[in-house]
């Protein structure tokens, strides 16, 4: 919903946005891969394999959300001018809990994130819903009160 808002409004002018587009594809692409493998490891018996899949999801999602944060950087840009200017705080608000998300994935990649464990589960899997947590938190501050 995020990339369908974002391009509703930026226009595919240069070569960059195109890239970035064909890279977001193929990030999209391969995570449903990534989270089956993730789902499907058993921790005890491939630990190894469980944490080069769950690194490689970790960069799959901080990729993605680096490039829309991106995208939704170019929609700021006031010289622009493509959002009104009643819509720009809700967009950098977007972007900085993009890159913000994505720069919590990275951080996940960390070695000392898989041998951190809550109840011998690895603590990445934890603070990977951070950023769902963090976007519910936007939307419903968003929303209109109702009296």
């Amino acid at each position: 919903m995020s990339y369908t808002g974002i391009m509703s409004v930026l226009p595919l002018e240069d070569s960059t946005t195109v890239i970035l587009n064909v890279v977001l594809l193929f990030l999209v692409s391969i995570e449903p891969y990534l989270f089956y493998l993730n789902a499907v490891f058993d921790f005890s018996g491939a630990p190894v394999l469980l944490d080069a899949a769950s690194t490689a999801y970790a960069l799959d999602l901080a990729g993605l959300m680096v490039i829309l944060a991106l995208f939704t950087y170019q929609l700021t840009r006031e010289e622009r001018k493509l959002l009104p200017q009643e819509l720009l705080s809700k967009y950098r608000s977007i972007m900085t809990i993009l890159f913000f998300s994505a720069g919590l994935f990275a951080l996940t990649t960390l070695p000392l994130f898989w041998k951190w464990t809550i109840l011998n589960t690895p603590s990445r899997f934890y603070i990977w819903f951070v950023p769902l947590i963090l976007s519910s938190i936007r939307r419903v501050s968003e929303q209109p009160k109702r009296e």
